[in-house]
């Protein structure tokens, strides 16, 4: 049986994406809507409560509001917006970051997409906090750095357009000056933090790429763990993973230099462990395509697993 699904906001950058990934596959058929009707809010109910699956790429109001039209209780939802990712009635599309959470994945009606770099921060924190290494209360810190894609097609024109009075050429900028990132409440939770984390994002005069890293002072931390022991216990919590993956220490140590655009157009992610042994201090950093495992990919991920497909298809 064909799979019906509409992606509601599918003009934007990620919306794009995830028909790109799907157009060409036979287990799944797109429903759009007549781009004259597109704010007709009777033409809009009847694609979202008449589809299998309904993927939300709209800003967080407009998904809640998409969210509200829909009565038919058999309709599953992907939303890919900020509004309910700490939501306990919705349930967390990352399906590597803890046990049990594909399982969660499948048998849910209601999905929220990760953040790209909540995808990161968790992916690298959440088994440290499970194995007792960071403590709940722990002070972290994170930074990142992410295309300029991430910000929207608003950010997207300030870096291509030439023509609006936005556009810059500048190569690397910070943001979220104010320590409101609205990634930090879904990168506490679900890493299972007790305490907020510090997060300084950055954004860089490329499309896409990302890179997502938190320092760790080992002689600082509770039992003053070895670069070792945390690398096994990131190890142990992704053996066996298609799409998240631990470099090895011997190839974190090869390492001089990384890449933020080395997995674009994958829904892959490589967490790795940098830090000399001698010094007591370890750089956790994920790498990802933040359009791709931190954004479409995930969504196609978490449609597969909804619809029982191979997790891994038009992947």
């Amino acid at each position: 049986m064909v799979a019906t699904v509409f992606i509601d906001g599918e003009a934007g950058t990620t919306g794009l994406q995830i028909r790109a990934r799907l157009e060409r596959r036979a287990d799944v058929r797109l429903l759009s809507i007549d781009p004259e009707r597109r704010k007709d809010p009777d033409a809009r109910a009847r694609l979202l409560n008449g589809a299998d699956v309904v993927i939300l790429c709209l800003p967080d109001d407009a998904a809640r509001e998409a969210v509200a039209l829909i009565e038919n209780p058999v309709v599953k939802v992907i939303d890919a917006s900020t509004a309910h990712r700490t939501a306990a009635q919705w349930t967390y599309g990352f399906p590597e970051f803890r046990p049990g959470q594909r399982e969660a994945i499948r048998a849910a009606t209601r999905l929220s997409n990760p953040g790209c770099y909540a995808t990161g921060f968790i992916a690298l924190v959440a088994p440290l906090v499970r194995a007792g290494i960071i403590p709940a209360e722990w002070p972290l810190v994170c930074h990142g750095v992410s295309g300029y894609t991430g910000g929207g097609k608003a950010m997207i024109a300030e870096y291509e357009d030439k023509t609006a009075a936005t556009y810059v050429e500048t190569p690397y900028r910070i943001y979220a000056t104010a320590l409101l990132h609205k990634h930090v409440p879904e990168m506490q939770r679900h890493s299972g933090l007790s305490r907020r984390p510090f997060f300084g994002p950055a954004v860089g005069r490329y499309a896409q790429g990302m890179l997502v890293e938190v320092p760790l002072l080992l002689d600082a931390l509770p039992g003053a763990p070895t670069i070792e022991a945390v690398h096994e216990a990131l190890t142990a919590a992704y053996a066996g993973e298609r799409f998240v993956v631990v470099a090895s220490m011997q190839e974190a140590r090869e390492r001089t230099i990384l890449d933020p655009e080395q997995l674009n157009g994958t829904n892959r992610m490589q967490l790795f462990v940098f830090g000399d042994p001698s010094s007591r201090q370890a750089r956790l950093v994920a790498l990802l395509d933040n359009l791709g495992k931190g954004a479409s990919g995930a969504a196609v991920q978490n449609l597969n697993l909804a619809l029982g497909l191979d997790e891994g298809a038009g992947l």
